[in-house]
């Protein structure tokens, strides 16, 4: 399996970067549960990355409720997330609204509207393409 992560040069720890990707997969119906997820070694090796990073970010998801390890079978995405983990998830929130509401300032500046953006979402959503809406 091959999936499309992007690791940035950036200040963002390539660790949150995954990370962030996996869950946004998962949220958006990219990684239906039951999916089961490529080896750490096949995923760092893709991404050019140190094989501990995927383990630790793996770990990490486990530990939230995102994927579940089964001995000898590889990595699977969980069926669900439990409220549990949900309010353990309040930096992602947190992220996830700083990211949007940079998102919506760099689109202004660059001419589009909240509109735009929302029919992008709306159509990333619903499986399809991600063209300029402009």
């Amino acid at each position: 399996m091959t999936l499309d992560f992007k690791i940035e040069k950036s200040g963002i720890p390539i660790y949150l970067q995954l990370k962030e990707q996996i869950k946004l997969e998962i949220a958006t119906g990219g990684l239906e549960p039951g999916t089961q997820m490529p080896t750490v070694r096949q995923l760092a090796v893709q991404l050019e990355i140190n094989a501990n990073t995927v383990s630790r970010v793996y770990s990490a998801l486990e530990d939230e409720g995102y994927l579940l390890s089964q001995q000898g079978r590889g990595t699977f995405v969980a069926n669900t997330i439990n409220e549990k983990n949900q309010e353990k998830d309040k930096f992602f929130q947190e992220h996830l609204e700083h990211l949007i509401e940079n998102v919506v300032v760099e689109a202004y500046r660059l001419g589009y509207s909240v509109n735009d953006i929302i029919s992008y979402l709306k159509q990333r959503a619903e499986g399809g393409g991600g063209g300029e809406s402009k």
